[in-house]
């Protein structure tokens, strides 16, 4: 309203005055502009990944990585790895992705071998080229979660000893706040979680805190929360843990004799097993070790990793680790030995580190990167049974909420997460039927009424990596609301 009475006293004026004028008017229109939308012009170029190891030349792909602080007083940090949309990244919706563990890293699974646009090759020396990433249909964003994962890190080491379900959720929250100040374009944009693993409890608690807090708009900032999609969830331990004897015993990796032994002295919906019941899921996790549990029909890897989870996963769990904090046995969600090695082999070079400004912040030293933290595993704080009241309070609320399985899994079978789909009690919508790509079975598909169940033929425990097309046809569903085809 006030440009043309300037301009006009300006006309009378020399050059220079005019000059002045309308710079004052432009500082003044885009201070106004930032202080009412609270943009921060720049704030997230500083980091932009310009010079990343081992990109391949095209197609182009415009990435950003960084520490955003969750807790000052403790010198918390999460580092992210954030992607925009091949295309229309100003109209597609935000999508986080969790890996579960406990320990393990987002980064090192989701992103660089599931459904990143750039993959680390099986050599651990340069990236490809995703032809099924996932940021086809949204704005993609990589957390390492909690700290101590990866190159997120606190500078309070009692923080290490304390992790449990409500600290990961509440530093995830503030990790998302802070990070949409730093890129506030997707303040206002669709947001959606998705994950796998133990990303089943991750992912609904963090729904859960963002719904709560988005009804007191006064106190909290509003995040456009959408919905969430979990891929071979753990979500109740009575469940789980009964399908994954089931499974065990129904596709012949356990002897009938194992099985009834494990029936009769496990009861699973204790939160503390006994001696007993340990000592018999044991003889089921040995026999699994002999195989891939996370891909029962894929080959086993061979390779020789330096990494202490590759050596140590299935190992630490038939030692027998029955101390007075875990009482049940635990063993990595997401984990693959082989894939394991050719990202730590990659993101601990020093010239990536430098790319991915993990240096900037943590000083001019390379950082030990693992895909796991074992550590983690081994003292997280156990203290949530089940997820699924969790399921029936947003489902009630509202949220889009679909979960997936890849139905050659072992560690969360297929079995279990129907259990717990079921144990909701929801009407059902459609029937249990099958879903095809190519003109092939894709898996199954059942929907209820606020809940989407899909299986993926084939796939195991990491469905992206074994299944990236049918993967991509799934999260195209999900975020697009195209129904996946039910006929050949």
């Amino acid at each position: 309203m006030f440009w043309p009475k300037i301009f006009i006293v300006a006309a009378n004026m020399n050059m220079n005055v005019i000059l002045s004028v309308h710079f004052l008017c432009f500082f003044l229109l885009t201070t106004s502009f930032i202080k009412t939308y609270g943009i921060n012009v720049g704030a997230n170029e500083s980091d932009r990944i310009v010079d990343l190891p081992g990109v391949p030349s095209s197609p182009s792909v415009s990435h950003f990585s960084g520490y955003i602080t969750v807790n000052e007083d403790h010198g918390r940090a999460l580092f992210y790895w954030f992607f925009e949309a091949q295309s229309e990244p100003s109209k597609k919706p935000l999508l986080l992705w969790l890996n579960g563990g406990p320990g393990c890293s987002s980064v090192g699974y989701g992103a660089a071998i599931e459904i990143g646009p750039l993959l680390v090759n099986k050599n651990g020396e340069g990236l490809n080229f995703n032809p099924y990433s996932w940021n086809q249909e949204a704005n993609l964003l990589f957390v390492e979660s909690p700290v101590g994962v990866g190159f997120s890190y606190t500078n309070t080491s009692s923080d290490l000893t304390i992790l449990e379900d409500n600290f990961v959720a509440e530093d995830a929250y503030n990790f998302l706040v802070n990070w949409l100040q730093r890129f506030p374009q997707f303040k206002s944009r669709g947001f959606f979680i998705s994950g796998e693993s133990y990303g089943g409890h991750y992912i609904p608690q963090l729904a859960e805190l963002i719904f709560d807090r988005n009804k007191d708009k006064n106190k909290y900032p509003f995040i456009n929360l959408k919905g969430f999609i979990v891929g071979n969830p753990e979500t109740e331990d009575y469940y789980d843990y009964k399908g994954l004897l089931e499974y065990a015993w129904s596709h012949a990796v356990i002897s009938d004799q194992q099985y009834d032994k494990a029936k009769q002295v496990c009861d699973f919906k204790q939160f503390q097993w006994s001696n007993e019941c340990n000592k018999a899921m044991n003889e089921v996790f040995q026999d699994y070790s002999e195989i891939d549990i996370y891909n029962i029909y894929a080959p086993k890897c061979r390779l020789n990793s330096t990494s202490a989870i590759a050596s140590e996963g299935l190992e630490q769990l038939t030692k027998g680790r029955n101390d007075y904090r875990m009482k049940r046995k635990r063993i990595f969600g997401g984990y693959d030995p082989c894939y394991s090695t050719y990202a730590e082999k990659y993101f601990n070079r020093i010239d990536v580190q430098s790319s991915f400004h993990v240096n900037t912040e943590r000083g001019n030293t390379n950082i030990t990167w693992e895909v796991c933290n074992n550590s983690i595993l081994q003292t997280y704080n156990f203290s949530v049974f089940s997820i699924l009241p969790i399921y029936t309070k947003l489902i009630k609320g509202g949220l889009k909420i679909w979960i997936y399985s890849g139905d050659a899994d072992g560690r969360v079978p297929v079995i279990g997460t129907r259990y717990c789909v079921e144990a909701l009690g929801l009407p059902l919508k459609s029937s249990w039927r099958s879903w095809y790509l190519d003109n092939q079975v894709g898996g199954r598909i059942v929907e209820y009424e606020g809940l989407t169940y899909v299986t993926v033929r084939g796939a195991g425990h990491l469905v992206p990596l074994n299944k990236p097309k049918e993967a991509l046809s799934l999260i195209h569903s999900f975020l697009a609301g195209d129904r996946l085809p039910t006929r050949r």
